[in-house]
């Protein structure tokens, strides 16, 4: 992709331009531009945006509005991005906001930016109990769960799903790797839960995400 091309979607994503951010994705298509790469430009676009949310320059006004564009530009790219993307399926992740939380829009972003990178994607919904989340895994066998919450009063129920979901007996004694998610999600916070693996953004959640299905498709 032309260098000013892909300056210009992340430029235009950051600044919540929807008309000019679907005009040059649709562009994009009709000149074959690749889809992956245009999509990892508005990924980068998205992750300004929630720097933006971060220092008080965007209310969470700006961050609903870029999630809808972002899935307006995954709708568009996406025969271009199948086609880009078939056979080459990433894993399983099975998704939602825990027991305790309504919301739901960095999962929903994480779940767009998974899809796209070629991951199937199941989601739970908003205020999932921990027996929802272990009933599903032992149904599906998802090769990640990603607990989401951005209240404080979420993490008990992190922790709580992590515990029924450790407690449980998954095929080889090995349970299923747990990301958690969230605005005032830290490494503190994951030790608390008992999660293998925390993000604040959705892209750190889909490099997370590739790396763990590397890892257990290697062992």
């Amino acid at each position: 992709m032309d260098r000013q091309v892909r300056e210009a979607l992340i430029q235009g994503i950051a600044d919540l331009d929807e008309p000019g951010v679907l005009s040059m994705v649709r562009a994009c298509v009709t000149a074959r531009e690749d889809p992956v790469a245009v999509i990892a430009a508005c990924e980068e676009g998205m992750r300004l945006v929630g720097e933006r949310y971060e220092q008080h320059d965007y209310y969470l006004s700006g961050l609903i509005m870029a999630g809808e564009i972002f899935r307006q530009v995954l709708e568009i790219a996406k025969p271009a991005l199948e086609s880009a993307l078939a056979g080459r399926a990433q894993g399983k992740v099975l998704i939602g906001t825990v027991q305790g939380d309504i919301h739901d829009i960095g999962k929903t972003i994480l779940q767009l930016a998974l899809r796209s990178h070629g991951f199937t994607v199941e989601d739970l919904g908003v205020d999932v109990p921990p027996h929802a989340f272990v009933e599903r895994a032992l149904a599906w066998q998802p090769d990640v769960i990603g607990l989401s919450g951005l209240l404080t009063t979420a993490w008990d129920s992190m922790r709580e799903t992590i515990q029924l979901l450790r407690a449980q007996p998954w095929p080889g004694g090995r349970c299923i790797p747990v990301l958690i998610g969230g605005g005032l999600i830290s490494e503190q916070v994951a030790r608390f839960v008992g999660a293998d693996y925390w993000a604040n953004d959705a892209l750190e959640g889909v490099r997370l995400c590739q790396q763990i299905v590397a890892c257990t498709h290697s062992d």
